[in-house]
């Protein structure tokens, strides 16, 4: 076991809020390996890099001899989390629910030592408990309590709907706590009341209250939202190395750090002195490439970095356009106005979308930016399109 103030420095690196730190410490210094755990409903089949954030904790923790458990909400993910959601969450069959949990275990063993990860399934425990212990479970708790949750809030006062189904969650997340006993809980800073009640629930059945460590949320591509796949600004850890590679390089210089912090494996003393780098006068840029090539070789190999940097200079160092782009036509009456061209093409998701690249600069046809989102493209012309650094398309408009 690593020193008390060398392991609490790992822990909190990159962290938001930890409630409570004293209990935290006092807890390190028992000298015993403490149960961590984090819980994932498998939603979706595949995981960005958003959700890498406290797997890379559970990472840190497991460095420092902890018992690390990956939960999979195969129970939850049944309910639906309403945490953020301004509707109710349409709930998975049980089928999605497992395949997705297959997927999830696959990848998180790509951060995770597999020999060391002690993966769990809340159904475990919750079915077992029962109508009746649900029933009692939720006796622990007065709408009026609930109602405190800052997104439950919103709704109640929007007259929007909240289906008591979504009471729940909480609920089951904290009982997760009580079933594993555990020392730590990771989360993000959206899921502050779920976490919360753990420990509430922890109190009650005599159990030592879990210190709750709470993550920011990721920042997507677009440097504003978090990441998140709805929003299309998301990394997947699945992605094709050249294009997690583009990705990486299309974010801004702030931002990088950001993922530098959140993500990188990298000492904070070996960050800091690539910060003094940059401050110097060397190109961010080259920075931002050994991020990317960090990533790929974590989530698939060192040889698919060195070749998705080598794809990288050629394609965009080097000003090349791709050979393998997509042809498109596009059918229309008249001229057609650059927004709707680039949406009907699917190199944008909106029209807006279109007009914010274009404001941005990130918009040319045949090499050449486009400065004016009022631009009309003529009948029977074909050109290159390209948005951002990555997406390119022939596009004939008929």
């Amino acid at each position: 076991m690593t020193d008390v103030q060398t392991a609490l420095a790992e822990i909190k690196r990159g962290a938001e809020e930890i409630l409570v730190e004293s209990e935290l410490v006092d807890k390190l210094k028992e000298g015993r390996p403490l149960r961590i755990k984090a819980g994932f409903d498998p939603t979706a089949p595949d995981l960005h890099l958003g959700h890498t954030v406290l797997i890379n904790k559970l990472r840190a923790f497991q460095q420092l001899g902890h018992e690390v458990i990956f939960l999979i909400g195969d129970f939850t993910g049944l309910i639906g989390d309403p945490t953020g959601k301004n509707v109710t969450r349409k709930p998975l069959t049980k089928e999605q629910v497992l395949a997705n949990a297959e997927t999830y275990k696959e990848q998180v063993f790509k951060i995770l030592d597999p020999a060391k990860t002690r993966v769990e399934f809340n159904s475990k425990w919750m079915e077992k408990l029962g109508a009746a212990g649900m029933i009692k479970l939720s006796a622990r708790q007065t709408v009026a309590r609930m109602l405190e949750r800052d997104d439950f809030k919103k709704r109640y006062q929007n007259n929007q709907s909240i289906a008591i189904h979504e009471f729940l969650y909480p609920l089951v997340q904290g009982w997760d706590s009580v079933a594993l006993e555990s020392d730590v809980e990771l989360g993000g800073t959206d899921q502050k009341f779920n976490l919360l009640m753990g420990r509430e629930l922890q109190k009650e059945e005599g159990q030592k209250p879990q210190t709750v460590l709470m993550m920011p949320l990721l920042e997507g591509l677009d440097g504003v939202q978090k990441m998140s796949k709805s929003l299309n600004n998301y990394i997947g850890i699945t992605d094709a190395p050249t294009d997690m590679f583009g990705k990486v390089m299309s974010i801004s210089d702030d931002l990088m750090w950001r993922y530098y912090d959140l993500l990188s494996f990298r000492p904070l003393d070996e960050i800091a002195s690539l910060k003094e780098k940059v401050e110097a006068g060397t190109n961010p840029r080259d920075i931002k490439i050994e991020l990317a090539k960090e990533l790929i070789a974590r989530f698939h190999s060192e040889a698919d970095a060195q070749a998705a940097h080598n794809d990288f200079i050629q394609r965009f160092q080097k000003n090349a356009i791709p050979d393998d782009m997509p042809e498109i036509s596009i059918e229309s009456d008249d001229a057609m106005a650059i927004g709707n061209v680039l949406k009907e093409a699917g190199l944008v998701a909106s029209t807006s979308e279109a007009m914010r690249m274009i404001k941005q600069g990130a918009v040319k046809i045949d090499g050449e930016k486009v400065a004016d989102n009022k631009v009309q493209i003529e009948k029977s012309s074909t050109a290159v399109y390209q948005v951002g650094k990555r997406k390119f398309a022939k596009i004939t408009l008929n």
